[in-house]
């Protein structure tokens, strides 16, 4: 996959890799084996990355623009979550979806053979159809670390 960086110092991926270290080894097994997962699901997404402190998220995208993300993933000290942009307008006959925003939904994923599972599986398709922009069926994704304003501030702090 290609890689692109807001930040010259370092590689997108030694990026992200030193966000993941923060968290705890579960964590961070569990946020790199979801990723692998959703990668091979989602090869010709962008993947947009923001570090929060408390929190990393990275959206998956059909286009340049992370606002166009289908999916996207919440990695946090209690676990990880995956998101459904379009969330509210899922079936959700089970009542698996959680969250109370305007169009996001999520599901707490445990393992990435979570991401195999029917439901979990018809909420990602149902996803992409839904999405108004279509899915690349060629070509491969790119990681792009965004900046967050958390992340701004520290930068001015240290060139300072």
């Amino acid at each position: 996959m290609a890689v692109k960086s807001v930040d010259t110092k370092d590689t997108p991926d030694a990026q992200l890799k030193s966000f993941i270290e923060r968290f705890d080894p579960k964590v961070q097994t569990l946020s790199r084996t979801i990723r692998a997962a959703l990668r091979k699901r989602l090869p010709t997404n962008n993947e947009f990355a923001y570090d929060y402190g408390t929190h990393i998220v990275i959206a998956y995208s059909p286009t340049d623009r992370s606002t166009d993300g289908i999916v996207s993933t919440s990695w946090r000290d209690d676990g990880v979550r995956l998101y459904f942009t379009q969330g509210v307008k899922l079936p959700d006959p089970k009542k698996l979806l959680e969250g109370s925003a305007t169009r996001v939904r999520y599901v707490r994923v445990e393992s990435a053979k979570q991401l195999a599972h029917p439901d979990i599986e018809a909420f990602i398709a149902e996803t992409i159809k839904r999405s108004p922009v279509a899915v690349p069926s060629e070509g491969g994704g790119t990681l792009v670390i965004k900046p967050t304003t958390a992340s701004k501030r520290a930068a001015k702090k240290s060139a300072k």
